[in-house]
Protein backbone atom coordinates (compact mmCIF):
# COMPACT_ATOMS: atom_id res chain seq x y z
CA UNK A 1 0.00 0.00 0.00
CA UNK A 2 1.36 3.10 -1.35
CA UNK A 3 0.39 6.44 0.98
CA UNK A 4 -0.31 9.65 -0.86
CA UNK A 5 -1.16 12.96 0.26
CA UNK A 6 -2.72 15.34 -2.59
CA UNK A 7 -2.42 18.89 -1.73
CA UNK A 8 -4.30 20.68 -4.33
CA UNK A 9 -6.72 24.29 -3.96
CA UNK A 10 -8.30 23.44 -7.23
CA UNK A 11 -11.25 21.37 -7.63
CA UNK A 12 -10.84 20.67 -10.93
CA UNK A 13 -7.40 19.37 -10.75
CA UNK A 14 -8.23 17.26 -7.57
CA UNK A 15 -10.52 15.47 -9.93
CA UNK A 16 -8.36 15.31 -12.63
CA UNK A 17 -4.88 13.80 -10.18
CA UNK A 18 -7.64 10.93 -9.04
CA UNK A 19 -8.87 10.11 -12.14
CA UNK A 20 -4.79 9.75 -12.84
CA UNK A 21 -4.22 7.65 -10.02
CA UNK A 22 -6.95 5.69 -9.84
CA UNK A 23 -5.75 4.73 -13.95
CA UNK A 24 -2.81 4.31 -12.34
CA UNK A 25 -3.69 1.63 -9.51
CA UNK A 26 -5.52 -0.19 -12.41
CA UNK A 27 -2.37 -0.06 -15.12
CA UNK A 28 0.18 -0.78 -12.62
CA UNK A 29 -1.59 -2.96 -10.06
CA UNK A 30 -0.49 -0.98 -7.26
CA UNK A 31 -2.37 -0.31 -4.07
CA UNK A 32 -2.73 3.53 -3.50
CA UNK A 33 -4.06 4.86 -0.38
CA UNK A 34 -5.01 8.72 -0.96
CA UNK A 35 -5.73 11.62 1.05
CA UNK A 36 -6.56 15.37 -0.07
CA UNK A 37 -5.89 18.15 1.27
CA UNK A 38 -7.06 21.42 -0.16
CA UNK A 39 -4.09 24.20 1.74
CA UNK A 40 -0.44 23.67 2.31
CA UNK A 41 -1.41 24.37 5.83
CA UNK A 42 -3.97 21.72 6.29
CA UNK A 43 -0.84 18.92 6.10
CA UNK A 44 2.07 21.08 7.23
CA UNK A 45 0.79 22.77 10.70
CA UNK A 46 0.71 19.43 12.94
CA UNK A 47 2.25 17.27 10.41
CA UNK A 48 2.40 13.90 10.91
CA UNK A 49 5.24 11.57 8.97
CA UNK A 50 2.38 8.73 7.67
CA UNK A 51 2.77 9.65 4.00
CA UNK A 52 5.57 7.85 1.34
CA UNK A 53 4.53 10.64 -1.58
CA UNK A 54 3.34 14.41 -1.32
CA UNK A 55 1.72 15.56 -4.70
CA UNK A 56 1.06 19.35 -3.71
CA UNK A 57 0.46 22.32 -5.23
CA UNK A 58 2.71 24.82 -5.13
CA UNK A 59 0.46 28.44 -5.75
CA UNK A 60 -2.55 28.22 -2.68
CA UNK A 61 -4.36 30.56 -0.94
CA UNK A 62 -3.36 30.26 2.58
CA UNK A 63 0.27 28.29 2.81
CA UNK A 64 2.11 27.87 -0.75
CA UNK A 65 3.95 24.51 -1.66
CA UNK A 66 7.64 25.65 -1.14
CA UNK A 67 6.58 27.22 2.23
CA UNK A 68 4.61 23.47 3.40
CA UNK A 69 6.94 21.77 1.98
CA UNK A 70 9.90 23.51 4.53
CA UNK A 71 7.44 22.90 7.06
CA UNK A 72 7.32 18.89 6.57
CA UNK A 73 10.88 18.68 6.04
CA UNK A 74 11.32 19.90 9.50
CA UNK A 75 9.30 16.17 10.92
CA UNK A 76 10.08 14.38 7.65
CA UNK A 77 13.35 14.21 5.53
CA UNK A 78 12.40 10.86 3.67
CA UNK A 79 8.84 11.71 2.41
CA UNK A 80 8.74 12.01 -1.78
CA UNK A 81 7.21 15.44 -2.68
CA UNK A 82 6.50 16.14 -6.59
CA UNK A 83 5.45 19.42 -7.00
CA UNK A 84 2.35 20.40 -8.99
CA UNK A 85 3.15 24.43 -10.88
CA UNK A 86 2.12 26.20 -13.48
CA UNK A 87 5.57 27.70 -13.94
CA UNK A 88 9.08 25.44 -14.31
CA UNK A 89 10.96 28.58 -12.23
CA UNK A 90 9.68 26.47 -9.22
CA UNK A 91 11.91 23.73 -10.31
CA UNK A 92 15.17 25.08 -9.02
CA UNK A 93 13.40 26.05 -5.87
CA UNK A 94 12.55 22.56 -5.18
CA UNK A 95 15.87 21.49 -4.76
CA UNK A 96 16.27 23.70 -1.97
CA UNK A 97 13.57 21.17 -0.12
CA UNK A 98 14.68 17.90 -1.72
CA UNK A 99 11.84 17.80 -4.39
CA UNK A 100 11.67 14.81 -6.02
CA UNK A 101 10.38 16.47 -9.11
CA UNK A 102 7.97 18.69 -10.36
CA UNK A 103 5.06 18.49 -12.76
CA UNK A 104 3.15 20.96 -14.97
CA UNK A 105 -0.16 22.10 -15.46
CA UNK A 106 -2.16 21.87 -18.34
CA UNK A 107 -1.87 17.91 -16.85
CA UNK A 108 -1.29 14.87 -19.14
CA UNK A 109 -1.42 11.45 -17.75
CA UNK A 110 1.92 10.12 -19.64
CA UNK A 111 3.83 12.91 -17.70
CA UNK A 112 2.06 12.23 -14.35
CA UNK A 113 2.74 8.90 -14.88
CA UNK A 114 5.98 9.28 -15.18
CA UNK A 115 6.22 11.11 -12.17
CA UNK A 116 4.97 8.68 -9.85
CA UNK A 117 6.81 5.55 -11.58
CA UNK A 118 10.00 7.48 -10.25
CA UNK A 119 8.42 7.83 -6.93
CA UNK A 120 8.02 4.20 -6.47
CA UNK A 121 11.10 3.26 -7.97
CA UNK A 122 12.83 5.32 -5.23
CA UNK A 123 10.74 4.07 -2.40
CA UNK A 124 11.98 0.32 -4.11
CA UNK A 125 15.56 1.45 -3.92
CA UNK A 126 14.69 2.41 0.59
CA UNK A 127 15.72 -1.18 2.15
CA UNK A 128 15.04 1.04 5.32
CA UNK A 129 12.15 0.47 7.65
CA UNK A 130 10.27 3.31 9.36
CA UNK A 131 8.95 3.67 12.81
CA UNK A 132 6.67 6.13 14.17
CA UNK A 133 6.87 7.16 18.09
CA UNK A 134 4.27 9.27 19.56
CA UNK A 135 6.08 12.25 21.15
CA UNK A 136 4.41 15.23 23.26
CA UNK A 137 2.99 17.59 20.61
CA UNK A 138 3.38 14.88 17.26
CA UNK A 139 4.55 12.19 16.03
CA UNK A 140 8.54 11.25 14.84
CA UNK A 141 9.37 9.36 11.97
CA UNK A 142 12.63 7.39 12.81
CA UNK A 143 14.73 5.73 10.09
CA UNK A 144 14.87 1.79 11.88
CA UNK A 145 18.70 1.55 10.32
CA UNK A 146 19.68 4.73 12.21
CA UNK A 147 18.30 3.75 15.39
CA UNK A 148 21.10 2.13 18.20
CA UNK A 149 19.24 0.73 20.56
CA UNK A 150 16.15 1.17 22.52
CA UNK A 151 16.22 1.85 26.19
CA UNK A 152 13.89 1.92 28.93
CA UNK A 153 14.17 3.70 31.66
CA UNK A 154 11.04 4.22 35.09
CA UNK A 155 7.75 3.80 32.00
CA UNK A 156 10.26 5.45 29.26
CA UNK A 157 11.37 4.64 25.91
CA UNK A 158 14.31 5.94 25.46
CA UNK A 159 15.94 5.86 21.08
CA UNK A 160 19.07 6.26 20.33
CA UNK A 161 19.67 7.73 17.25
CA UNK A 162 22.42 9.36 15.01
CA UNK A 163 20.14 12.27 15.60
CA UNK A 164 20.20 12.33 19.26
CA UNK A 165 17.94 10.28 22.00
CA UNK A 166 14.25 10.70 21.46
CA UNK A 167 12.32 9.81 24.46
CA UNK A 168 8.16 8.79 24.99
CA UNK A 169 5.98 6.76 27.01
CA UNK A 170 5.46 2.74 26.44
CA UNK A 171 7.28 -0.18 27.55
CA UNK A 172 10.01 -2.49 25.76
CA UNK A 173 7.55 -4.84 25.20
CA UNK A 174 5.69 -2.12 22.81
CA UNK A 175 9.22 -1.57 21.34
CA UNK A 176 10.32 -5.06 20.55
CA UNK A 177 6.86 -5.28 18.80
CA UNK A 178 6.81 -2.77 16.60
CA UNK A 179 10.51 -3.96 15.90
CA UNK A 180 9.58 -7.36 15.17
CA UNK A 181 11.24 -8.61 11.93
CA UNK A 182 14.30 -6.20 11.94
CA UNK A 183 17.56 -6.67 13.40
CA UNK A 184 16.91 -6.11 16.87
CA UNK A 185 17.91 -8.39 19.70
CA UNK A 186 16.61 -7.70 24.36
CA UNK A 187 19.73 -8.62 25.67
CA UNK A 188 18.75 -7.68 29.04
CA UNK A 189 15.77 -6.33 30.69
CA UNK A 190 16.62 -2.67 30.19
CA UNK A 191 17.96 -2.43 25.95
CA UNK A 192 16.46 -3.13 23.39
CA UNK A 193 20.08 -3.40 20.53
CA UNK A 194 19.82 -3.13 16.65
CA UNK A 195 22.50 -5.78 15.57
CA UNK A 196 23.72 -3.35 13.04
CA UNK A 197 25.70 -0.96 15.52
CA UNK A 198 27.51 -3.79 16.95
CA UNK A 199 30.80 -2.72 17.43
CA UNK A 200 32.11 -4.84 19.33
CA UNK A 201 31.80 -7.76 22.67
CA UNK A 202 33.71 -7.24 25.84
CA UNK A 203 33.10 -9.56 28.51
CA UNK A 204 29.55 -8.42 29.62
CA UNK A 205 29.01 -5.84 27.24
CA UNK A 206 28.21 -4.49 23.64
CA UNK A 207 30.01 -1.86 22.26
CA UNK A 208 27.02 -0.38 19.91
CA UNK A 209 27.95 2.33 17.74
CA UNK A 210 30.85 3.34 20.59
CA UNK A 211 28.34 3.32 23.45
CA UNK A 212 28.60 0.57 26.36
CA UNK A 213 25.25 -1.81 26.64
CA UNK A 214 24.99 -4.58 29.12
CA UNK A 215 24.31 -7.93 28.00
CA UNK A 216 22.99 -10.30 31.10
CA UNK A 217 24.40 -13.40 31.50
CA UNK A 218 21.51 -15.59 30.91
CA UNK A 219 21.40 -13.64 27.18
CA UNK A 220 24.54 -13.80 26.11
CA UNK A 221 24.77 -17.31 24.84
CA UNK A 222 21.82 -16.23 22.78
CA UNK A 223 22.99 -12.74 21.96
CA UNK A 224 26.20 -14.22 20.48
CA UNK A 225 24.05 -16.72 18.09
CA UNK A 226 21.73 -13.66 17.22
CA UNK A 227 24.98 -11.92 15.90
CA UNK A 228 26.26 -14.48 14.38
CA UNK A 229 23.25 -15.14 12.40
CA UNK A 230 22.50 -11.17 11.35
CA UNK A 231 26.92 -11.22 10.17
CA UNK A 232 26.25 -14.11 8.76
CA UNK A 233 23.14 -12.86 6.80
CA UNK A 234 24.83 -9.87 5.28
CA UNK A 235 27.99 -11.37 4.44
CA UNK A 236 25.74 -13.67 1.42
Amino acid sequence: MIRIALVEDEESYVATLQSFLARYERERGERLQITVFSDGDEIALGYKSEYDVILMDIEMRFMDGMTAAEEIRKVDPEVIIIFITNSPQYAIKGYAVDALDYVLKPLTYFAFSQRIDRALERLGNRAQKYLMVNMRGGTRKLDVSRLWFVEVRDHDLIYHTDEGCITTTGTMREAEKALEGCSFFRCNKGYLVNLEHVDAIREDNAIVHGETVQVSRAKKKAFLDALNNYLGEVSK
